[in-house]
């Protein structure tokens, strides 16, 4: 007899179609573990997520203690995902493990080694860190293998695969909706389809789960917020300019082009101001322990007033009791979205469009392009396990290449400079 909690509870209101894996697995004695927390646990126990602690956030991990990185982000997103889970009524288990996986499919380097890849495999379908993340989760991580040895990575539940899908559409898909776009987002590449087919079916077309729709949002969040606060304390952003009149006009503009164009700068304008008028918004900042304690409570209010924000305003859209995986959406005010778009402006703003930034992105961007090109040239030598068999059963340079960009993507910042060092040469 078991003592410990049910966590099959968590799991209510979804059904075994939902729980249903691709390669059928068989469970031998009790457990009160629902499957939902097996698929948190084997995103935890995964290399890839584990790869995260030496990924780019937006501040290098190399360049202090300090600075989030992509698994510190990771896991700042599931626990913000996990309370709105457990306010919503949805399985926390499942929204955790799909903000833990969200970021597994990025490269080294944030969005920058995201932009260069993109340009690499632009003949092959491009690159998208979320495209990735599920071709990571149903390919690359080894757990599962069908009988005839093709891995099916962590053999996750169909309803996990869909919650960590941001964007549950190819990149053919996105095109024929917006038109050819290079910086459309997608989230399956052409050869990913089938298993993507599977995790969709009943699902509507292009339509996020709630579950990844929360995931989003936390995402969302914990970007705009955390990377605001790394920004203030790595000194890049001046919180004094921040407060000053006589720069708004520029720093909205600025914000304005960060978001394309698509919030009206009087809109950035009222939602700049409505973030001053927080209890803790900083005037000035020395950083001494008031200081940092101020930010920090400045990052907790922000977080609860966004999330309140949204919950307060899902709207059910399930005459079931469960708002389980299409049985809702998450309408995030108008207001919110503004001033999320502002934190995140800023820090563009400051940091990622800073002119004395610009040669220090340009240099990641080539360490990748000329790994990839060094790496293909080496025909199948310096991969991995995974990387190695499936470019022994490539078919064509298309596929080739594919697997060279599985094998960057899978890098840490410092081990592609270090493997760039050994096959190119050391940086200039």
């Amino acid at each position: 007899m078991s003592l410990g909690f049910d966590r099959s509870v968590f799991e209510r209101g979804y059904s075994d179609f939902d729980r249903e894996r691709f390669v059928p697995e068989t469970r031998t004695g009790a457990s009160g573990r629902g499957e939902f927390a097996r698929d948190r646990a084997r995103v935890v126990h995964s290399a890839a997520l584990r790869r995260l602690g030496a990924k780019t956030q937006v501040l290098s991990p190399s360049g202090g203690d300090f600075a989030r990185t992509r698994l510190t982000h990771s896991l700042e997103v599931a626990q913000i995902g996990r309370e709105m889970a457990l306010d919503l009524g949805v399985s926390p288990d499942l929204v955790d493990m799909a903000c833990l996986a969200h970021d597994l499919g990025h490269p080294p380097f944030g969005h920058n080694g995201e932009k260069a890849l993109n340009i690499w495999a632009e003949g092959i379908g491009g690159f998208e860190g979320n495209a990735q993340t599920l071709r990571l989760l149903t390919r690359i991580e080894p757990k599962v293998s069908t009988r005839e040895g093709l891995s099916v990575g962590l053999n996750l539940t169909r309803a996990s695969l869909d919650a960590a899908c941001k964007y549950p559409w190819s990149l053919a898909d996105a095109s024929a909706e917006k038109g050819a776009d290079h910086s459309l987002k997608f989230g399956v590449y052409e050869d990913d389809l089938p298993i993507f087919e599977w995790m969709r079916i009943g699902a509507p077309a292009m339509r996020k789960s709630v579950e990844a729709q929360i995931m989003d949002f936390a995402d969302d969040v914990a970007y705009s917020v955390h990377d605001f606060e790394d920004a203030i304390v790595s000194r890049y952003v001046d919180v004094a300019q921040l407060n000053d009149a006589a720069y708004e006009s520029e720093l909205l503009t600025k914000i304005a082009a960060w978001n394309g164009f698509s919030i009206e700068q009087d809109e950035l304008r009222q939602a700049l101001e409505r973030l001053q008028t927080e209890t803790y918004w900083l005037r000035e900042y020395v950083g001494s322990t008031r200081d940092l304690g101020q930010l920090k409570n400045l990052t907790s209010a922000l977080i609860g007033r966004f999330v309140s924000r949204t919950t307060s305003a899902i709207i059910d859209d399930s005459p079931a009791e469960s708002l389980a995986r299409f049985g809702a959406i998450l309408a995030v005010p108008r207001e919110v979205r503004a001033e999320i778009a502002v934190l995140k402006g800023i820090v563009s703003a400051f940091l990622m469009s800073h002119e004395r930034r610009q040669p220090f992105y340009e240099r990641q961007r080539i360490v990748l392009v000329e790994l990839a090109d060094a790496l293909l040239a080496a025909n199948g030598r310096e991969l991995d396990a995974y990387s190695s068999a499936a470019w022994l059963s490539a078919k064509d340079e298309s596929a080739q290449r594919r697997v060279i960009v599985d094998q960057v993507a899978s890098l840490t910042d410092q081990s592609a400079i270090a493997l760039h060092e050994r096959l190119v040469g050391p940086r200039g």
